[in-house]
């Protein structure tokens, strides 16, 4: 009796010492990821005001900089840290899906996470349309998945909450995070990973907030609809935005099965930078990086975007996100939106005008992404605008219904099956 007890108490402590152990890795990775995603937003800002100052010095500089910035960028991807372009996004997903750990460490790895780190920052040095959000998702995911050696059978668990909390980091849109991972990461609800996956990405907002402060993305944004014809902005906004963003997936999924584009990436790369160096003088040098500045200014004030701000920033993106270098599409998709939005303000010149942009932000997201509910979570978190909580939704979900029109899948799980 005396051994079976003891065997017991014994067998108890090791169940014990299991789960500490695994919940003291999700928190140390939440932490580690947070402070990841905080230093990649500060460094991320100098870089743009690099770039910035070399605009001050002439306008013509991105022709030779941006082209020659996205040709050495893809070299450096294709030659060190393969499986590191993009956004990152797809990456993540796909090694959830894989169930090889060699395989999955192709995908996402320390190596690949510091590859990443650098090679985002010199894509906004060389004025590139591109975002750190995503790339904070692949890092967070790589860290997450480094610290799982530990754990290994918890690894696709560790994976999504690594993900989850580098979008709750990049943004301090905490709820966000979760949803993203339940919504696009995992398609799914995991009831024995969802406790650890929120203490991960409440980690790693308490580690953001503490480096960076507790701060609203965007700003603070109170307007809202009044009603009647108001409203009318909102399947207008959802159609317009859901079929952009349709449009730009059946873009960059199209460009990156083409056999062309796949067999000269360098040539590919240098062309795509030298267009958008053209986009950009177009656009009065409003179209470089994330857009950040540009839609949080015209936000707090209420002022439109340039007519052809939308547009070119549709294609500027486009072009970064088809070169192949590393660099994520969720400020720039939403820089997107807005610019969208502005057009269709002018339809309802009785509108607030601010209000009119946050619907095109969350519908040319969701077309993008083809996540409703993250989309309209992201945006509501970002300007803590709460009046705004049912159009969004509205929105979100015409959006969405027009992208499948067009594409039948969202734009990361499309491009994840090119790793699976």
């Amino acid at each position: 009796m005396k051994f079976a007890l003891s065997h017991r108490h014994k067998r108890i402590l090791i169940i014990a010492s299991t789960r500490s152990r695994r919940r003291a890795i999700f928190l140390l990775g939440g932490v580690v990821v947070g402070a990841a995603a905080a230093v990649l937003a500060q460094l991320a800002d100098w870089a743009q005001l690099l770039f910035a100052d070399l605009l001050g010095h002439s306008r013509y500089i991105p022709f030779v900089v941006t082209p020659l910035g996205f040709l050495l960028s893809v070299y450096l991807t294709n030659r060190f840290f393969q499986n590191a372009q993009g956004s990152g996004i797809p990456q993540a997903i796909a090694a959830r899906r894989l169930t090889d750990q060699t395989a999955r460490a192709k995908l996402v790895s320390l190596r690949i996470a510091i590859g990443k780190f650098l090679l985002t920052l010199f894509g906004l040095l060389a004025g590139a349309s591109v975002g750190r959000e995503g790339p904070t998702v692949q890092i967070g995911a790589s860290i997450m998945f480094a610290l799982g050696r530990f754990s290994p059978r918890r690894q696709p668990g560790l994976i999504l909450a690594g993900a989850s909390a580098g979008v709750a980091a990049a943004f301090n849109t905490p709820l966000a995070g979760i949803i993203f991972g339940i919504e696009e990461m995992s398609r799914s609800f995991e009831t024995r990973s969802s406790t650890l996956i929120i203490a991960a990405v409440v980690a790693a907002g308490l580690t953001s907030i503490a480096l960076l402060g507790n701060y609203t993305y965007f700003g603070t944004s109170a307007m809202g609809l009044r009603g009647g014809i108001d409203w009318l902005a909102i399947p207008a906004c959802g159609i317009v935005g859901g079929a952009a963003g349709g449009l730009f997936i059946r873009c960059v999924v199209a460009a990156g099965g083409s056999a062309a584009f796949n067999r000269r990436p360098l040539i590919v790369a240098l062309l795509c930078g030298l267009a958008v160096a053209i986009c950009g003088f177009v656009s009065g040098d409003t179209i470089y990086g994330t857009g950040y500045s540009q839609v949080k200014t015209a936000l707090e004030s209420g002022t439109a975007l340039p007519e052809d701000f939308g547009v070119l920033k549709f294609l500027a993106t486009t072009l970064s996100s088809v070169s192949g270098l590393p660099g994520g599409i969720f400020s720039p998709s939403l820089a997107v939106g807005a610019g969208l939005g502005s057009n269709v303000a002018a339809l309802f010149p009785a509108t607030p005008i601010a209000a009119i942009m946050l619907l095109g932000m969350v519908a040319y997201f969701s077309g993008v992404v083809q996540a409703p509910i993250t989309a309209f979570v992201i945006v509501i978190e970002m300007t803590d605008n709460h009046a705004m909580v049912i159009p969004l939704m509205a929105t979100a979900l015409i959006a969405y219904a027009t992208s499948r029109l067009i594409a039948e899948e969202g734009i990361y799980h499309a491009l994840a099956r090119r790793f699976v």
